[in-house]
């Protein structure tokens, strides 16, 4: 059987990888604080019929070997941590790290998970949580007789509020970044996990070195690219047709020699 159906057939089989990583990040470009994919593939084991530096004739060497490829095979689907656009919104709970770093979240299971998506709310007893209801970590309480237009965030995390005439600090927001934040897991509904590929989280302070500062009355849009990914699909898609064509041609050729009489 003729290696290039199969060779061809791991080509389609990662474009396909390829299709289906564009289309979630085209599914969440309006995703708050969403980071895209990018598909990266390597290619497979060599056939080696001569072997590069084989003697060819006494006292010389091959410069050039015949090895022949097998296809290609996806090695990653990496998250793209480029920072998204600002969004204005204008409300005090809305809340955007500008740089480096995650809020911290806890989990039903108790569990922590971090997140880049700082549309926070209010629930019933007044603690900030995520749109799934999960409490930033540690804890934000606003008192019963404050109103959201009274919250104010400084660039550190520090959550003060107005009560009367009087400013009262409530509590720290404290963010967490990696040292890898590609190797974080993808839990979904803007959540992820740390990693042993990931590291640690490093815990600490906005707005000090290494991690961003905060953004209060502002929200992070997706960062995928319509344009490139329209792009990149046109691209998948047309090698895909080119592998299929390969598989039709070595049917083709297969065909022919059957035909010998």
């Amino acid at each position: 059987m003729m290696r290039s159906l199969f060779t061809a057939a791991t080509g389609m089989e990662a474009q396909q990888v390829t299709i289906d990583t564009i289309s979630n990040n085209l599914a969440n470009v309006n995703t708050t604080a969403f980071k895209g994919s990018r598909a990266n593939f390597h290619d497979l084991l060599y056939q080696t019929l001569k072997a590069p530096g084989q003697n060819s004739t006494a006292g010389t060497v091959a410069p050039t070997g015949i090895q022949i490829g097998g296809g290609s095979k996806v090695s990653s689907v990496e998250k793209m941590f480029t920072e998204g656009a600002i969004r204005i919104t204008n409300k005090t709970t809305d809340l955007m790290i500008e740089g480096q770093g995650f809020f911290r979240v806890q989990k039903d299971d108790g569990s922590i998970a971090y997140t880049r998506d700082g549309g926070f709310k209010v629930d019933n007893t007044g603690r900030l949580v995520t749109g799934e209801g999960f409490p930033l970590v540690p804890e934000i309480v606003i008192p019963e007789n404050v109103t959201h237009d009274k919250i104010n965030v400084g660039l550190d995390g520090t959550v003060s509020v107005r009560v009367g005439q009087e400013t009262q600090e409530i509590g720290q927001i404290v963010v967490a970044n990696f040292v890898n934040p590609t190797g974080l897991e993808s839990l979904g509904r803007n959540l992820y996990s740390d990693t042993a590929a990931s590291g640690p989280a490093l815990i600490g302070q906005a707005n000090t070195t290494g991690f961003g500062r905060i953004g209060q009355g502002e929200l992070e849009a997706s960062n995928v690219n319509i344009v490139e990914e329209m792009v990149n699909m046109i691209s998948g898609q047309r090698a895909y047709e080119i592998n299929s064509k390969v598989i039709q041609t070595g049917d083709q050729m297969l065909q022919q020699t059957n035909n010998i009489r």
